[in-house]
Order: structure tokens, then sequence, then C-alpha cells
């Protein structure tokens, strides 16, 4: 996939892509930006089923993992402030981690090679409410082993971002929530864009999720682990991803070289279509990518910085996962190569 970006005459046919998320259904939000301009900018189906309101460019979904991207920068601003390394045991910020954790640095977080016990795996079958990335901690407390030496394999893991969240709030004395709206969101203009919590904020324009269940679309839009922010608790619109996009271009936020961290391969990966990871991103060619997938909600957002070429589809339904349907959007903007 290469070449250069078409002229913006594709929307018609990106409707047409778009045809099962329009209606009165569970939608979307689309958006393509070419150097800096909004190609695509537009809402599909309805945000809210009950009440029939709209998807919009402001419409805020919940990210779920593509969360993972905001957690990664807090991180790195914070080694920009010399407050934390990457290289710290993550048991200099979190002691009461077990012995298994000694060799676990923040850079093994980043780049899921640190062989954590997934959270989700140990979580009590009988919990009632939701937990919260304190209640991840606590969790992995109790186990003391790793799923192999922290440093030599990938393992996606929630429970590493979990955990820089905490650290987050370790390094810098003000809740991770509180960090990423200070630092990034209002900075950048984010103003709608929150790390979601339940009674302590007030999320804007809000997506709520749904799942198809026998045959009817019905509301799913919290489970026990939505609450925890640090692995995909951020809620966004295409609108405010456009200023995060801007950002990653120029050092108004993350300088050059933190930049080239997170968009580096930190490890190679065996997952379809994601050859390597970053700091909170996949790696696949020319092309930084990331999928975001909880219950009722499938998010992806495709950037090729080469190209200043970026893809956003958000929705808030349980199906389908939209990294196809982006790739197949991006194909409208660009000339394909021969050889294709």
């Amino acid at each position: 996939m290469g070449g250069n970006v078409m002229a913006a005459d594709g929307a018609a046919a990106i409707d047409a892509l778009m045809r099962a998320y329009d209606g009165d259904v569970p939608g979307a939000s689309v958006l393509v930006i070419h150097d800096g301009q909004s190609l695509l900018r537009r809402g599909y189906g309805l945000a809210d089923l009950e009440a029939g309101i709209a998807a919009t460019p402001r419409t805020n979904y919940r990210l779920a993992s593509v969360s993972k991207q905001f957690t990664a920068a807090a991180i790195l601003l914070l080694a920009q402030d010399g407050a934390l390394s990457i290289d710290d045991p993550v048991r200099r910020w979190l002691p009461g981690l077990p012995p298994a954790a000694d060799a676990i640095t923040l850079r093994h977080l980043l780049g899921h090679t640190s062989g954590l016990v997934d959270y989700e795996d140990v979580m009590p079958d009988d919990v009632r409410g939701q937990l919260r990335d304190a209640d991840v901690l606590r969790l992995l407390e109790g186990q003391d082993r790793t799923h192999f030496a922290p440093g030599s394999d990938y393992r996606y893991s929630n429970s590493g971002y979990a955990l820089l969240a905490l650290i987050v709030g370790a390094a810098s004395g003000m809740d991770f929530a509180t960090f990423l709206r200070e630092r990034i969101f209002l900075p950048l203009g984010m103003r709608d864009t929150y790390a979601h919590q339940q009674g302590v904020d007030t999320v804007p324009h809000r997506a709520y999720g749904y799942s198809g269940i026998d045959g009817r679309w019905r509301r799913t839009d919290q489970s026990p682990t939505s609450a925890v922010l640090g692995d995909g608790g951020i809620y966004s619109s295409i609108d405010d991803l456009a200023k995060w996009d801007a950002a990653l271009y120029d050092d108004r936020l993350l300088s050059a070289a933190s930049r080239a961290l997170a968009f580096s391969p930190a490890t190679a990966t065996p997952e379809p279509d994601v050859p390597h990871y970053g700091f909170g991103w996949r790696i696949n060619g020319d092309a930084l990518w990331h999928s975001g997938e909880s219950i009722g909600f499938r998010n992806v957002i495709i950037r090729w910085p080469k190209e200043r070429l970026t893809v956003i589809v958000l929705s808030n339904r349980n199906d389908p996962e939209p990294y196809r349907l982006a790739l197949a959007i991006a194909d409208h903007y660009r000339q394909a190569e021969p050889s294709r």
C-alpha cells in the first residue's frame, strides 16, 4: 500500500462503505485527515438509540485500547520532565508488587514485554461494581509469577497499562485523569476528552455502547473492567483526535526523541498486521495504528506519517472490528501502487 493521496472526491464511496452504520442503529464517526486538512468528517447512525441522538463528529466514544497511546505519552512526558525514567524498575513506583516483578521496567510495560499476568484472568467471578486501576494493582500484588522472563517475549497486556496509569499518578503527584487533562487534553484543545470517572466528570456528547443480541441491539455500555483507565478508559471524538493527530507531527507535546520512542519498534509481535509494537502504537511498515475493543465499542486509528494521512473510525457497537474498514476508506484517498 502506498503512493499519493488522491483528491477528496470519494465521499459517496465512503457512504457506501458505511451503509451498515447508517440509520436507526448504533453508529460511527469517521475522519480522514491529509496534511492537516479534514477530507472527510462525518457521523453515521445513532450515538444513543433510546434517545434517538445522532452520531456526529463531536460524539465521544469510549476509545478502549486506543487509550494506550495517551498512557504511553503521559509516561514519556514525565520522562521529559525528569520525573521518571522508562528504565525504572516498576517496583520503584509500585513497591507492593511481588518479587516476580523485580526485573520488570517501565519500558517492558510500554512495549508489552513484562510477562505480567492478565488481570482479567484473576478477577473474582463475583466482582461487584467496577474495577479501578488500583484494584488491578491489588490483584497483581497477589500474583508472584509472570508468563515469561521480563523482556524475553511479547504478550499484549492490559495489566501493564493499568500499572502505567498508577505510575503516572505516583510520579506526577496528581491522579492519572487529572494529569491527562492538564498536560495533554487541555493544552491541545481537546476539551471534550476525558479519562472518564463515574461521579467525577460528565462526558459530553456521549455515545453509548451496544451489542447485537438475538437479532436486536441491546445497550451494553459498561462491563466490570470499563472503569480501568490506563488500558482503555478514555472517551474522545474524531474532532478532538484530529488535534491529537496534529500534535504528533511536532514538538508542542512530545519531543522528537519521545515521538521516536513511541513510533519505533520496541518488540516484534506474532499478531496479524502487527509486525512490531512501539509504545502505545502498533507498527506495520509505514503505518502506525491501534484498535480499541470493549463491550459495545470498536475503534481504530491508522496514521501514515510519511504521507501525512490519518483515518479514524469510532463506533458504538460490538461488531465488526473496523481495521479493514479504515484501510478501505484510506484506499479511496490514496493512489495505489501498480504492483498492489
